[in-house]
């Protein structure tokens, strides 16, 4: 029998459309996997000859899901066009906006996405495996979660005025003051909602806990992270300095500026993909591989600067873990994260300031180009933004957090593919485990939603001559 090649077209319960194809070799062994993004929507191409100030509600549209993320990286971008320090007032109130945004995503990934596969089994009844199936049997855990996110996108709807593409965040600060009472509401929900995140972070431990060998070896490979720090070190997700450590947790660069990201990452370009792959220049393609997102700050992070989130990171690493490697550890970040979130937002709350009136800064354009850079719930989000002497945009650039982890998704796909994929013997769970990698980072590739349900799937096995040998279904 000659080489093969099993396809899972597509792959959903993500933001976006995509595939994968496995490479089998004479033996029926896995040789090589690709993660493809089949979809192009061209944003870097059309946003040129906009005006800059429009460039945040233009690029908010690149994602349903998580608008905050771009609407931020784009003002910045132009914060730096105008060459303008924005006020206090306005800081708090996009930072506060920003925590909103990371609970609320990260909520809907762990208990709407992956609390299915992690509560009911890989291997479970795909009719079952899914956000109803886990209403059905565990309804207070569903609860929760509608819960937590709930909370999130309240955060965003007082602060910004809508939860999806406010207007809110301009060129040189923001257009909303926050009134008391909505300050005052937020502050009495809060208990809650820390209550659910203590209680889902205590739902994984318990998880881990049974599932340990194979939670540690799941998509587990060798390769850099990326993310912002602050100054000491500190966990950072609105500002802040790029810090790369490796797999061993020692500290490769530190304290990067940001706005020079071109000299320290480059982008390839593949024919089976439009999504591009950053790689670390100093490393070369494909070997400069790194990873952004919850799991990569946690692990470049010397510490969190709020007593719970801290406590639960110094537990993480008392298991002997300064560095975690295996992809699954992403859910455990998230869930650290939230924490984190719930707590920042507390004292953004209490600020004196986050009630302040004086939340914009007008000015001409004076420099030209601009780079804004924040953390994502996803990971490192970059916007760059070249403009004429009118303010006229001439290039846009853009690395979502999806583009960073690229050559980190297709190495993951391997990984697990070679231990789970027999193409002698095609299991619905075998294609749950390989799409369950891409879960672990909640991959944004367009705006689009989550679907409702279990994904629609098939994976067929085609010799070299075309010929498909097995098929393997699944349907809404």
């Amino acid at each position: 029998m000659n080489a093969k090649t099993i396809t899972i077209n597509p792959v959903t319960r993500i933001e976006g459309h995509a595939k994968i194809t496995i490479h089998l070799d004479e033996a029926g062994e896995v040789s090589d996997t690709r993660f493809h993004v089949v979809e192009f929507r061209g944003f870097e191409k059309f946003c040129e000859g906009r005006y800059f100030g429009e460039m945040p509600q233009i690029t908010a549209r690149i994602c349903g899901i998580c608008p905050v993320s771009h609407l931020l990286a784009s003002a910045k971008a132009c914060d730096a066009i105008l060459g303008v320090a924005i006020p206090r007032p306005a800081r708090l109130l996009r930072e506060l906006m920003h925590m909103g945004q990371l609970a609320q995503s990260h909520a809907l990934s762990f208990f709407h996405l992956s609390a299915p596969d992690l509560l009911l089994g890989y291997d479970s009844d795909p009719k079952l495996r899914n956000v109803i199936g886990l209403i059905a049997l565990h309804p207070d855990i569903a609860r929760r979660g509608i819960r937590l996110r709930k909370f999130g996108q309240e955060v965003i709807q007082r602060v910004a005025g809508r939860k999806i593409h406010p207007d809110f965040t301009v060129a040189g600060g923001v257009n909303k003051v926050l009134k008391i009472s909505e300050r005052d509401q937020m502050l009495s929900e809060l208990p809650e909602a820390r209550e659910n995140a203590r209680f889902a972070l205590e739902l994984l431990k318990g998880y881990q806990h049974h599932h340990r060998e194979e939670i540690d070896g799941f998509a587990d490979f060798d390769s850099s992270f990326m993310g912002l720090v602050q100054p000491d070190g500190s966990l950072e997700h609105y500002d802040g300095k790029l810090r790369f450590c490796d797999g061993f947790g020692n500290i490769l660069q530190d304290q990067l500026n940001p706005a020079s990201y071109l000299e320290i990452l480059a982008e390839a370009t593949e024919p089976w993909s439009y999504l591009k792959f950053p790689f670390i220049k100093a490393q070369g393609y494909p070997e400069g591989i790194y990873r952004v997102g919850p799991l990569a700050r946690l692990n470049v992070a010397s510490k969190i600067t709020t007593p719970r989130a801290n406590a639960a990171l110094k537990e993480w690493r008392a298991e002997g873990w300064r560095i975690r490697t295996s992809s699954f550890y992403y859910h455990s970040a998230r869930l650290v994260e939230i924490v984190y979130a719930l707590e920042r937002i507390e004292q953004l709350l209490n600020d004196p300031d986050i009630t302040g009136t004086d939340i914009l800064v007008t000015a001409e354009p004076s420099r030209p180009e601009g780079v804004g850079v924040i953390e994502a719930p996803r990971g490192t989000l970059i916007h760059h933004y070249w403009v004429d002497e009118s303010g006229r945009v001439e290039k846009v650039n853009l690395i979502v957090a999806t583009g960073h982890n690229n050559l980190a998704m297709n190495r993951g796909v391997l990984a697990v593919a070679k231990k789970y994929v027999k193409a002698r013997q095609l299991q619905e769970g075998m294609l749950n485990r390989v799409e369950a990698v891409i879960r672990c980072y909640d991959p944004c590739l367009s705006c689009s939603t989550h679907a409702v349900g279990q994904m629609p799937l098939q994976i067929e096995l085609i010799d070299a001559d075309g010929v498909t040998l097995e098929c393997l279904q699944r349907v809404e």
